[in-house]
């Protein structure tokens, strides 16, 4: 439908159902049909004033977008086929468990090389993946999520960027009560992504490293701790987009095969 307004050149804005959903219930309208959903949808955009126009993606970010989509739909199908072998099973099934094993790995690898050639196939893109790994921690498969699903890195102010992706705590406060603060929602594709590149980041990253460390000497939990770096690592990627003169932590020099994808079994 929003490739079909795009087309047609009608500006539409893309939110959060739940959001449209909230609005609803507080105006009263529990119900649900397809004539009061489109009164709720036509009431929710003459109420919110700070509705954007969502901009149509370019070919090559959709290919992109749509391809990393299917890679994490394979690398699902891989960890279940995984967790199916079982000791004791019939030699004829654990065979036929590890051809499947075998033909999902190659499919998720032919994948990586395809988002590698869109990347590099686009100047624009090209230039932007560079920067992003330019910063430690951070790999091919982690850049081309970013790219493929989070087109708005380096256009959004840092508080906006992180809520987007669902890193950004939630307060629960309610008088005297101070609550546990907590994150919910968001691009969960992209938070896994920037999850696993903080998991390295924390071994590694100058900058993230003693970060890190920090929150959990001061008593933080690990995924208190691991959620704020994401949120660090996020926020610094971002800022790199918006000023050229960022100065990111340069890691050690990649070796050829790395460079053009051969790393995307990583972060």
């Amino acid at each position: 439908m929003v490739g079909a307004l795009h087309a047609a050149g009608i500006a539409v804005s893309v939110v959060n159902p739940r959001q449209v959903r909230d609005y609803a219930r507080g105006i009263g309208k529990l119900a649900k049909t397809d004539k009061i959903d489109a009164k709720v949808l036509s009431a929710f955009g003459a109420a919110i004033k700070d509705l954007h126009p969502t901009p149509p993606p370019q070919a090559q970010q959709a290919e992109l977008a749509a391809w990393v989509t299917r890679r994490e739909q394979l690398q699902l199908m891989l960890q279940a086929e995984v967790r199916r072998q079982i000791p004791g099973m019939p030699k004829s099934v654990a065979k036929h468990l590890l051809s499947s094993i075998a033909r999902l790995q190659k499919e998720i690898k032919k994948i990586a090389w395809k988002m590698v050639e869109i990347i590099e196939a686009n100047t624009q893109m090209a230039a932007t993946a560079e920067r992003l790994r330019a910063f430690q921690g951070v790999g091919p498969a982690t850049v081309a999520t970013l790219l493929g699903h989070l087109p708005e890195l380096g256009t959004l102010e840092d508080n906006a960027i992180a809520a987007l992706i669902g890193v950004a705590p939630i307060n629960n406060d309610s008088g005297p009560k101070t609550g546990k603060r907590f994150i919910r929602g968001g691009r969960a594709s992209v938070r896994s992504a920037l999850y696993m590149a903080a998991v390295c980041a924390c071994r590694c990253n100058p900058v993230l490293k003693p970060f890190y460390k920090r929150l959990r000497d001061k008593g933080k939990p690990f995924k208190v701790a691991l959620i704020a770096t994401v949120r660090k690592l996020l926020t610094a990627l971002n800022t790199a987009l918006k000023n050229p003169e960022f100065q990111l932590v340069e890691c050690s020099p990649r070796t050829p095969a790395a460079a053009s994808g051969a790393g995307f079994g990583g972060a």
